[in-house]
């Protein structure tokens, strides 16, 4: 049975959320107050895994402007006890062979089920059936007399089909009685035998004794779609887990005071710890008298190492971690309420710092990671059917873990378990599916039209056209990172300076790939970014991002070769991936520019500004000797300035190159053609 869609109505700040679809990972994305925990602690109560949790309380939980409204309706009998929480669900396969092995094929029509449950604790199933095809269906296996049966096959409900045979039965009774007073006259033997034969043909039959005794156990459960859900649909009904940081375990207990709070309330931070001595495969009376030092030890040791494997399998932020529990008598200055009988202390060891600390005392991230793998861990071993209802989970985690624990969500809860999980960090949200993200607002707070009932409290839609600014702007985060992702990073990263750059280079591998040649592979994701200052930063930014191979190839000049040296003596890249044009024109300084013929790119320059130049120069009439071209043009257009307000730019020049390389290419020269190719190879053999 797998969730649908949700429907919250008068629960808190909800009046009336609206239904929204659900999916394998759903996440609601609002601001803080929005109604986010309010929607997942309603759909908690349908079903909730702790059982206890599942009443409503109206004085905390209806909508408090409402509330003595409702209860003074309630009391007149003018409106029945309110429904918060509708759910409807698709079943599976195997259910629906189960219900139509018992009441025939197409007895369940193709809308979903509805689960319901009121503030008086009623749940409410509906289950769209035809009953006809129920009817024949129960009829054709009940075997009844041919003339039963015929009459019996044209009723389309089991109340209808009930009635009939009840009729049919009293009717048989009369029949049989009558004939009975028959018999008792008849003295010849053979007589009397076919008299007796012809009662038994009056009387009931066994299949249909045993189709009423069946009706009236459907009847008896309120009708057939009771009846269906009650016997063959309500033990694969997933519960709810709801988890939030009130559930994070304190990281140690006094194992007497826990074992009392089991017969009486437990507190919620109890579960994760009962949890944990359940994976260890003990109980509180084996952790206050273990049969012996070296079971209890193994066993802890066990479910240490089972969680923290788990831990480091999806926690990026230290991978030296491990966690240890051990089991001692209390002392006189341990916490207050754990100085006497026993206490189960649970500590993480460091190995780089050879130090361990109170597990209690880790972050508040970490710890919550923790804490919802040892309660999960304990309910996976249960296998019973589950929704994860997940308030807020990534609160205290850093982006990175954040994006760790969207894996976890992936990789080992996705695929045996429904997920619902609220944020508003862009990072808790999947940038690749945005399908999975349903909007929160109070819209009490985020319209101007508040006074109008309809449209006042928490709402959830889909539609982001429906949303306020500060909604979408977690949504507009995780965008904008998708759209760096996908735009300017690729597996592999080629960090130029600027769109000149990146011109140059798709062109000229163009051009060598058109005459059979080695151009840029096409793994390369080539990123400008926009002048020698800023490659260090997006250097470290790319770098940082697990399994991103990035390389350079950047001009150089004297002044900002420590900050290209800085790259790899920095460890940002390795030197090999840190390449310069100087490194293929074999000058003391070069940008791409240079890897050009001088005469080329005069051609280039005289070709694109022959509107604004005063005359073409040839190259020749470059008086500065500087080994750049660029500084050379730059100080003959100070000489011999361009018409009107045209200013050398040496953009435009690449912007002319890439539109019309093809008439140009046959004028590039052998050395141009080497020294783009050379690079190209370099870069190439460095691709993973």
């Amino acid at each position: 049975m797998k969730l649908r869609s949700v429907h919250i109505c008068e629960y808190r700040s909800i009046r009336d959320a609206g239904e929204f679809s659900v999916g394998d990972v759903t996440c609601l994305v609002g601001k803080n107050e929005s109604g986010k925990t309010s929607v997942l602690q309603a759909l908690y109560k349908l079903n909730p895994l702790i059982q206890e949790h599942g009443n409503f309380d109206v004085t905390d939980e209806y909508p408090r402007s409402d509330v003595e409204e409702y209860r003074q309706q309630l009391e007149a009998k003018q409106r029945k006890h309110a429904i918060p929480v509708k759910a409807k669900y698709d079943l599976d396969p195997e259910e629906i062979r189960a219900v139509e092995a018992a009441f025939g094929n197409g007895v369940l029509k193709k809308a979903p089920i509805e689960v319901s449950k009121a503030y008086d604790g009623q749940i409410y199933v509906t289950i769209p059936l035809n009953e006809a095809v129920a009817v024949k269906h129960l009829v054709k296996e009940a075997h009844l007399p041919e003339d039963v049966a015929s009459e019996a096959m044209k009723l389309e409900s089991i109340q209808a089909l009930a009635t009939f045979l009840e009729a049919d039965g009293k009717k048989r009774e009369k029949l049989v009685a009558e004939a009975r007073q028959r018999t008792q006259g008849i003295g010849d033997a053979d007589e009397k035998a076919k008299a007796e034969r012809q009662i038994t043909d009056l009387a009931e039959s066994t299949g249909a004794q045993s189709l009423k005794t069946q009706l009236a156990t459907i009847r008896a459960a309120s009708g057939l779609g009771i009846h269906v859900w009650t016997k063959y649909l309500k033990p694969s009904w997933p519960k709810f887990l709801y988890f939030d940081e009130y559930y994070q375990m304190e990281g140690h207990v006094n194992i007497e005071q826990l074992k009392q709070r089991q017969t009486q309330t437990l507190k919620n931070s109890d579960r994760p710890m009962l949890g944990l001595i359940e994976l260890a495969r003990l109980n509180l009376d084996e952790l206050l008298n273990p049969k012996s030092t070296e079971t209890l030890i193994s066993k802890l040791e066990g479910a240490s190492n089972h969680l923290s494997k788990q831990i480091l399998q999806y926690w990026s932020q230290n991978q030296h971690l491990h966690v240890r529990f051990d089991v001692r008598p209390a002392r006189p200055e341990d916490p207050e309420e754990m100085r006497s009988g026993t206490n189960l202390w649970g500590r993480v060891y460091d190995s780089v710092h050879e130090v361990s600390t109170q597990l209690g005392k880790r972050s508040r991230g970490f710890l919550w990671f923790f804490s919802f793998l040892a309660w999960f861990s304990q309910q996976k071993k249960n296998k019973e059917p589950l929704v994860l209802l997940l308030d807020e989970p990534g609160l205290f985690l850093h982006a990175s873990a954040q994006g760790d624990l969207l894996r976890y969500i992936e990789a080992e809860l996705k695929p045996h378990h429904q997920v619902i999980y609220s944020t508003h960090s862009p990072f808790m949200i999947d940038s690749k599916r945005f399908d999975r993200v349903r909007i929160v607002e109070d819209k009490s707070i985020d319209t101007e039209e508040n006074g109008t009932v309809g449209i006042r409290g928490t709402k959830v839609f889909t539609e982001v056209l429906h949303a306020s600014k500060a909604s979408l702007f977690p949504l507009q985060g995780a965008l904008g990172y998708e759209i760096a992702q996908t735009l300017f990073v690729g597996p592999n990263c080629l960090i130029v300076e600027g769109v000149s750059d990146l011109l140059y280079i798709q062109s000229m591998t163009a051009i060598l790939e058109s005459v059979g040649r080695v151009g840029l592979s096409a793994d390369w994701t080539i990123t400008p970014v926009g002048g020698s200052d800023k490659v260090p930063t997006f250097a470290a930014l790319l770098g940082s991002q697990s399994g991103l191979n990035v390389a350079t190839l950047i001009d150089l000049q004297i002044k900002d070769k420590e900050i290209i040296e800085g790259l790899y003596k920095r460890k940002l890249l390795t030197k090999s991936n840190v390449m310069t044009f100087a490194d293929f024109t074999g000058s003391k300084e070069a940008d791409i520019e240079d890897m050009f013929d001088p005469g080329f790119y005069a051609k280039l320059v005289n070709a694109e500004f022959s509107k604004s130049v005063a005359k073409k120069f040839a190259i020749s009439d470059l008086k500065s000797k500087h080994p750049r071209i660029l500084v050379r043009l730059e100080s003959h257009f100070e000489q011999h300035p361009m018409k009107g307000d045209s200013k050398f730019s040496h953009y435009r020049p690449a912007r002319y190159f890439t539109e019309k390389w093809p008439d140009l290419k046959s004028d590039l020269d052998e050395p141009t053609l080497k020294r783009f190719e050379d690079a190209f190879q370099q870069l190439n053999r460095l691709l993973k």
